[in-house]
């Protein structure tokens, strides 16, 4: 499950088998949780306990997979800069929405580690698939199902998380399960570039942990 990743050993986590293409399967065999924010948190905190009973954890978690925006190029790589969840509110009850209640966090939580070369956005979790006029209710650059949840676990153990999408789909809307599948063999190329790039800066120490 951890890769000897450019010297750092790595946890590379996907949500799909569609997302998971020949280029990346050429370099990685990520923890693959399922699609969702539950699913992903599960399956990464599993992971991580695992790990961390038998004295495994790695230094770096990497999030890859596919996101939409009606903003950004459409199946060009970006590293999450930041995330929110979008699903959570408890405004009703005097919190600011996109927080947990009883819970010290903002909002947006930063992501630390950053990959030079890569276009930097944010990103926003959540549970629904987002189309057409809902994107106007985002204020974050791009959407994905899981990545939230992830940086939840990994935060629970004290692991940076680097998260990198692929923009699969966002300025059309979505009618059928292809619409969001048919350029994902372009984000996987593109991913696979993205990963590689971060190997040889990792190899470099042009990032360090």
């Amino acid at each position: 499950m951890i890769t000897d990743f450019g010297g750092v050993p790595t946890l590379f986590i996907m949500a799909a088998e569609a997302e998971y293409g020949p280029a990346l399967r050429s370099r990685i065999k990520p923890l693959m949780t399922g699609i969702g924010p539950v699913e992903a948190g599960i399956e990464t905190g599993i992971a991580l306990s695992q790990l961390n009973s038998a004295g495994q954890l790695p230094k770096l978690v990497v999030s890859l997979g596919s996101a939409g925006s009606a903003k950004l190029e459409q199946t060009a790589v970006y590293q999450a800069v930041s995330v929110s969840w979008r699903d959570i509110d408890a405004s009703v009850l005097g919190f600011e929405k996109g927080t947990t209640p009883l819970l010290d966090l903002p909002s947006t939580l930063p992501l630390g580690i950053l990959i030079p070369g890569i276009p930097a956005a944010s990103l926003s979790t959540g549970s629904n698939v987002v189309s057409g006029a809902e994107y106007d209710k985002i204020a974050e650059d791009m959407v994905d199902m899981e990545s939230f949840a992830i940086l939840r676990a990994c935060q629970k153990f004290g692991l940076p998380l680097i998260a990198l999408r692929g923009i699969s789909d966002g300025v059309e809307e979505l009618h059928h399960l292809d619409d969001w599948t048919r350029l994902l063999h372009v984000v996987d190329q593109k991913l696979a570039d993205a990963v590689d790039l971060l190997r040889d800066h990792l190899s470099s120490g042009r990032i360090s942990l």
